[in-house]
């Protein structure tokens, strides 16, 4: 097997190759620069290496086995994977960051920020030394993308599990390495179905009536640092979820109440599947910002993280991050 793995080099490969595509031994071995005695000799061995005939012998045409089929798809594969390869590293060393990890807030809107991703891997940049041959190399950053909720989002991007946050509270001490600019405000608006209890009732509703009622909580991410818990009252039952859009669905379906960004209930209030009610707490409003690692080496930041950068630099970028929530979800 050791002598059968340093057979498979990529000139092994590159010769079945040329052999297929141009049907003999002859026109290979001009392709490739060689006499077709030597191109001959370097079949032999690599078929005895492997121990398969990979060349029919009775026909005089480069008619392939089924073994050397199978070792031309695969060499084909690995050929182009270690072209891949190559083209990353060339990329990468010219400022390209083999990944980035983006953590994003759960009320951030998802069609807004797929926009985002998708914009990124549509990059394209001249291959360097072919001139003419257009713009047909991305990126070499490979994306990851996760969400999280409240202090989950900061504690991902303090603990180097991510390099940019979108949609983190502003509220937490920070540690040193990390810059924060503001995204903006979001309202939130008290909403029930309009078959709950607390639908019909009139004024600013006080907390001693919401005490009564059940109240739609979604769960604190953070694994480590303190979780926080907003607008629950002591003593109220309480159904816990998993994000924002599992709170919208239960609010829908009567099972309680509570705070929901305004720009993913209007569609609901607006349809009448949802009712705003005021409460005695007056107007709540959330100001958002995001964050990156700013200790990125020598080198200063990668151009994958400049580019996000330079996006959210935008307006409308940063309020369709926080307010466009129609759309099509990816």
């Amino acid at each position: 097997m050791p002598k059968a793995r340093q057979s498979l080099t990529p000139d092994a490969l590159a010769m079945m190759d040329a052999i297929a595509r141009t049907g003999s031994f002859a026109a290979a071995a001009r392709e490739l620069g060689k006499v077709p005695s030597a191109l001959t000799y370097s079949v032999r061995q690599l078929e005895d290496a492997l121990d398969v005939l990979l060349f029919d012998r009775s026909s005089r045409q480069a008619q392939l086995t089924a073994a050397g089929t199978e070792l031309l798809s695969e060499g084909r594969r690995l050929l182009q994977e270690m072209s891949a390869v190559a083209n990353r590293v060339r990329r990468v060393a010219h400022g390209w960051e083999p990944q980035l990890a983006i953590a994003a807030e759960d009320l951030i809107s998802v069609p807004t920020l797929f926009e985002l991703v998708q914009a990124f891997c549509e990059i394209r940049e001249p291959r360097e030394g072919r001139p003419g041959e257009g713009s047909d190399e991305g990126p070499a950053t490979r994306l990851r993308l996760r969400s999280e909720v409240l202090t989950g989002t900061w504690e991902a991007l303090v603990s180097g599990q991510v390099d940019l946050a979108i949609g983190v509270s502003g509220l937490h001490p920070n540690p040193g390495g990390i810059e924060l600019r503001p995204l903006g405000p979001i309202a939130f608006v008290y909403c029930v179905a309009p078959h709950h209890p607390l639908a019909a009732l009139e004024g600013p509703l006080t907390d001693d009536v919401l005490v009564h009622h059940r109240a739609i909580a979604v769960a604190d991410s953070a694994q480590r640092m303190a979780p926080m818990t907003i607008n629950l009252l002591p003593g109220q039952d309480v159904l816990t979820v998993s994000s924002m859009r599992a709170k919208l669905e239960a609010l829908l379906r009567c099972l309680g109440c509570g705070y929901v960004p305004e720009p993913l209930a209007r569609p609901h209030l607006e349809a009448g599947h949802l009712v705003a009610k005021e409460t005695a707490r007056g107007v709540h409003t959330g100001t958002f910002h995001y964050a990156w690692r700013a200790e990125r080496g020598a080198l200063g930041l990668g151009r994958a993280l400049q580019w996000w950068l330079a996006q959210l630099e935008s307006p409308t970028t940063r309020r369709a991050l926080l307010e466009r929530h129609a759309g099509r979800l990816m």
